[in-house]
């Protein structure tokens, strides 16, 4: 029997969480549930309320963090801007990640445990008001102070977890335990000369990203493929609507200060079409069928896991740079034609090129079905030097939708 069919063998009834959206059906919660472990294998297994909530709190912190990154653009602090942009956005990602992994294996959906994820929302939320600071003056105060209230918000899910979970205490009391030092050195790093926080902040990415390897070298959590397909899924979505959202203000505003130029309906198009075509790449191929045949080799799950930061992160900077790019047509920044253009097209030759890489390579049979996304990111990349580089990218990375398409088996 495969993967797939044992899943869809598995009784349909409601799990010990989440509750199925589909017909509005959702189950009263119950004061205290065992936190055991959800079977990896269960059907129909959907995205919570709860779960959605958190998603459209998260959009606050992403939609500053693209902001920041805007404004850095617009006033030509590229080099510090996207350091900023990568350092602030990493917050946000690995805290949404580890969550989504640990609701995956275990999510009672009790009062206890809605209780503590609502912390965890407040963590996402102050976070987001620390992100103009550190983007500003790189002032880590409420930043720091968002993320540790997050992380150990979960990190007592995790001990919650092991008292429940006996089979699993060791993997669980590491995940606790990882969790809880990384927080005592971000606050750390609040002590540090300021000469020395930014190889601080490198040791406790390193650290924080190890800690879920070695954690789970004790043991695999019992995380569900459909249901991890569907969060990332979600989350995508979520930056790729930010994106247009960041890209349409901007754009919006520039149409209001010269009443509309050649240029500027071809970045309005090229943006939009950009947006369809990331969002038919990513989608072209199910996510939980690759999950589903990797689920016990720990190391290309961690890659797709963790490459999603890539994807993530340069869907958010495109809308980032559409709005940026919009700023230098109305002269409201001083950046140079190419250097401008490399705001719309580096970030989304990088998410054509990780999409392909972790989301999408695992799929293809053949070497020469990589040659399309090798050509289309090339020439994204050399249509900053284009009259028109929203709408060049956007006509490239559409041409390799078209070929993606046609050649996708029925």
């Amino acid at each position: 029997m495969s993967m797939d069919e044992r899943a869809d063998a598995v009784d349909p009834g409601p799990g010990p969480g989440g509750g199925h959206l589909a017909g509005n059906t959702v189950p009263a919660v119950r004061r205290r549930q065992a936190m055991t472990g959800r079977d990896p294998w269960e059907a129909h297994r959907s995205a919570t309320p709860l779960e959605l909530f958190l998603d459209l709190c998260f959009v606050v912190a992403v939609a500053q963090a693209s902001e920041g990154l805007h404004e850095a653009l617009t006033h030509g602090h590229h080099a510090s801007g996207v350091l900023r942009f990568a350092l602030v956005f990493f917050t946000v990602w690995w805290a949404w990640m580890n969550f989504t992994w640990f609701a995956s294996a275990y999510d009672p959906d009790d009062a206890p445990y809605r209780l503590t994820v609502l912390v965890q929302i407040t963590g996402s939320l102050v976070l987001a008001a620390g992100v103009g600071r550190a983007f500003e003056h790189g002032d880590l105060l409420v930043i720091t102070l968002g993320y540790v209230v997050l992380r150990t918000a979960l990190a007592a899910l995790w001990l919650r977890a092991g008292l429940s979970d006996p089979g699993r205490r060791r993997t669980t009391v590491r995940f606790a335990a990882g969790v809880t030092s990384c927080q005592l050195g971000w606050i750390g790093l609040l002590f540090l000369p300021e000469q020395l926080r930014l190889p601080g902040v490198a040791v406790m990415i390193v650290a924080e990203v190890l800690v879920p390897a070695w954690a789970q070298s004790a043991g695999m959590t019992p995380w569900h493929p459909h249901h991890i397909a569907e969060r990332y899924g979600l989350f995508t979505l979520i930056v790729l609507g930010e994106s247009v959202a960041a890209a349409t203000v901007a754009v919006r505003g520039a149409f209001d200060r010269h009443h509309g130029t050649v240029a500027l309906y071809a970045l309005a198009g090229g943006g939009l079409l950009t947006a369809f075509a990331m969002w038919w790449l990513y989608f072209t191929k199910p996510a939980h069928t690759l999950l589903s045949t990797t689920h016990r080799a720990h190391h290309r799950r961690f890659t797709w896991a963790y490459g999603h930061y890539l994807i993530f992160a340069s869907a958010t900077a495109e809308g980032a740079g559409l709005a940026a790019y919009a700023d230098h047509l109305t002269h409201r920044t001083g950046t140079s034609s190419a250097g401008a253009a490399m705001a719309v097209t580096v970030p989304a030759a990088v998410f054509l090129t990780t999409v392909w890489a972790v989301h999408l390579r695992p799929h293809q049979r053949r070497t020469a079905e990589c040659v399309p996304f090798a050509v289309a990111a090339a020439g994204v990349l050399l249509a900053s030097w284009s009259p028109a580089p929203a709408l060049v990218a956007s006509l490239l990375l559409s041409g390799l939708v078209a070929v993606v398409t046609v050649r996708r088996p029925e």
